[in-house]
């Protein structure tokens, strides 16, 4: 079964200042560890950066960049984003074609946003998702606690089942390839 692993949205905007999530710090330590091992494997490790005009996530300012920490490679693959979903008017599915890539690990911020929809989105496609269930983080939202939208969305998207894929939320370091 070939595996890739998706790092969504660990850009400077979402690692430090007014946007910052929590628990960052840590949050990039687990995703670093975890593509070292999927590097490791020879399996392939996408870097998806979220954008809009007029904000923290303009094309090329520093809060667009990847966050500080976070360890990429070269022959990482990098899609561009400008909704929530990463599939979405991108060339994901092109480069991780699901007759190809059946499993995808996920981790990245945000918890709630895009981490949620393209989890959604990846079962609808047909492909096996593993959540990193310690790799990815949000901020407060109002009402909850970004720990507690955290520990939500975990249980609830290893609730959820498709047709054909499935989604199993699991420490990172038992995440096995």
């Amino acid at each position: 079964m070939a595996t890739a692993l998706l790092v969504i949205d660990v850009q400077q905007a979402l690692s430090c200042g007014e946007y910052e999530c929590f628990d960052i710090a840590r949050v990039i330590n687990t995703i670093n560890d975890l593509s070292a091992r999927v590097r490791k494997a020879g399996l392939p490790v996408v870097l998806i950066q979220h954008e809009e005009e007029g904000g923290p996530f303009t094309h090329q300012t520093p809060g667009w960049q990847l966050a500080e920490g976070l360890q990429t490679a070269a022959g990482d693959l990098r899609v561009r984003k400008t909704t929530g979903d990463s599939f979405y008017q991108t060339n994901l599915q092109k480069l991780l074609p699901a007759q190809d890539f059946e499993r995808l690990i996920i981790c990245g911020l945000q918890t709630d946003y895009c981490v949620n929809a393209t989890v959604r989105q990846a079962l609808k496609l047909g492909y096996d998702v593993v959540l990193a269930a310690d790799a990815h983080s949000t901020m407060d939202n109002g009402t909850l606690t970004a720990e507690d939208i955290i520990v939500e969305h975990n249980k609830d998207l290893a609730h959820l089942t498709g047709s054909v894929a499935r989604i199993d939320v699991i420490p990172a370091q038992d995440i096995h390839f």
